[in-house]
């Protein structure tokens, strides 16, 4: 249905964009988890113990939630070609590091520095919201998330069958290697196939770089106060690579270093803040150039419980089917990741489901119904137990799953109609929020048991559903360059 409205099956205009730039989030999604379904391989070779396997995996998120905000600000001031040509170029390093690692010290850093390709996602957001009209911006975001979403997926079918081609108990490093030089290659054809904007479109840059222009006062604290949680999220990570949480692998003095990094960088980020606003904000702010940062901070809740609660639940899965169906229903490991590919391939159509949907039916009503949708599957899931069987179980997952989905699609459909010439920064701080939330929930779910976790994602969407009804729809006005493109302002 969506290929009648944007002619998905040409390759010109705006969907040769939309084409080239979903394959460079694809690819950037196959770099960054590429490590994933060969990480037994890996462990094998380098002799390591299962707190270092599991190190490295969450070594894969950790710059994830900085990185958003760095490269929303880089592409707003750069522009999504080069930014996203920039990324896929430097991304290619770490992972040849990653790949010919001959210590579990080299691979740690490797994959800390990998896990910044994780912001990939955000410079599309701007490209989408540059090439695309409002009433075409939510489907064409999805499309542009659902697509490159399943890099990961492809990663974890292919890379192993790669490593097996490439023959030998090091194989893996290959394949690895392969992903980055295909990163590298690609970054190259982006850069010199696609641009900017649209062919007499200015492409508008914040005045100032940094941090967000906010349009009052009111506003400015509402930001910092909103930056406060990517912090503490970034804090929490810390504490999980620390003795104590009952990781050995790096020292209290290195640990308590970082807690005054990310303290200072804190501090830096409210300078910043009040630094490129005070100025602006002493003179009156003409009505075109002015917006509500409800509407940034309101979205960065919904896209907490929907992106967020996607990457707790896709990580648990597996172990919560083959617990509950193992001894009643014979449910191997290889079984219960099936099963948690139902909620996981939904999100290939949900996506631009969601964002299709809030384009034809409003923004403001389509993510109220996908982010109560979530809220009773959550519910619903936190009820399965070994007496139900697989089809009722399957159904229920897979339709919680398009409820999640399609919320992130209704989120990333407002993102663009924000604020023009600062929607990588806004795309950057909603999309950290989603992994604030992973983060948040991952650790909450080890003090607590596994129904009463999906019973909390359950009221914690309900709360925020609450709050989603003070966010405003989006309503098309004349933009800041008198016509050259569009922009929103909030009445």
């Amino acid at each position: 249905m969506f290929s009648n409205h944007l002619k998905l099956f040409t390759f010109t205009g705006n969907i040769k964009i939309l084409h080239m730039t979903w394959i460079a989030f694809f690819i950037s999604f196959v770099v960054w988890f590429n490590h994933a379904p060969l990480m037994l391989m890996i462990a094998k070779t380098l002799g390591m113990s299962n707190p270092e396997i599991k190190t490295i995996l969450l070594l894969n998120v950790a710059l994830t939630i900085p990185a958003r905000i760095i490269i929303g600000i880089l592409v707003d001031k750069f522009g999504p070609t080069r930014s996203y040509s920039f990324l896929l170029s430097v991304a290619a390093i770490p992972c040849f590091m990653f790949a010919f690692a001959n210590s579990f010290e080299q691979l740690a850093l490797a994959r800390f520095l990998l896990s910044f390709v994780g912001a990939g996602f955000v410079i599309g957001i701007r490209m989408v919201g540059e090439w695309f009209p409002a009433k075409q911006v939510g489907i064409a975001s999805g499309i542009y998330g659902g697509l490159g979403n399943i890099g990961s997926a492809v990663a974890a079918g292919t890379l192993p069958i790669l490593s097996m081609v490439y023959g030998g108990d090091e194989g893996w490093r290959y394949a690895i290697a392969s992903t980055g030089l295909i990163a590298l290659l690609y970054s190259g054809i982006y850069f010199f196939c696609v641009s900017d904007t649209p062919p007499g479109i200015t492409y508008h840059k914040p005045e100032k770089n940094g941090a967000m222009e906010v349009t009052s006062i009111g506003d400015m604290f509402f930001y910092i106060f909103m930056s406060m949680p990517l912090y503490l999220a970034l804090t929490l990570l810390t504490w999980k690579l620390s003795p104590a949480a009952g990781v050995n692998l790096v020292s209290i003095h290195f640990i308590i270093d970082s807690y005054i990094t990310i303290a200072l960088l804190f501090v830096l980020n409210v300078y910043k803040i009040v630094h490129i606003n005070i100025k602006n904000l002493q003179q009156p702010i003409d009505k075109i150039h002015q917006y509500k940062f409800k509407q940034i901070a309101l979205l960065d809740l919904a896209y907490f419980i929907t992106f967020g609660s996607e990457i707790a639940v896709v990580s648990i899965l597996p172990m919560f089917f083959f617990d509950t169906f193992h001894n009643s229903q014979g449910v191997t490991m290889v079984q219960a990741g099936l099963l948690t590919g139902s909620f996981a391939f939904i999100n290939l159509l949900a996506r631009p489901a969601g964002g299709w949907i809030s384009d034809k039916f409003g923004r403001k009503l389509s993510l109220n119904i996908f982010v109560l949708g979530l809220s009773v599957g959550y519910f619903g899931i936190s009820f399965i137990n070994s007496e139900w069987s697989l089809v009722p179980t399957v159904l229920m997952t897979m339709s919680c799953s398009f409820f999640v989905s399609a919320g992130c699609g209704a989120v990333f459909s407002f993102v663009p109609l924000i604020k023009r010439r600062i929607t990588g920064q806004i795309a950057g701080m909603v999309g950290a929020y989603g992994n604030v939330g992973g983060v948040l929930f991952l650790t909450l779910l080890s003090f607590i048991s596994i129904e009463l976790f999906f019973k909390i994602l359950a009221v914690t969407a309900l709360f925020i559903l609450i709050a989603l009804q003070f966010i405003d729809e989006p309503k098309e006005r004349l933009s800041e360059d008198q016509g050259n493109s569009t922009d929103v302002i909030l009445n």
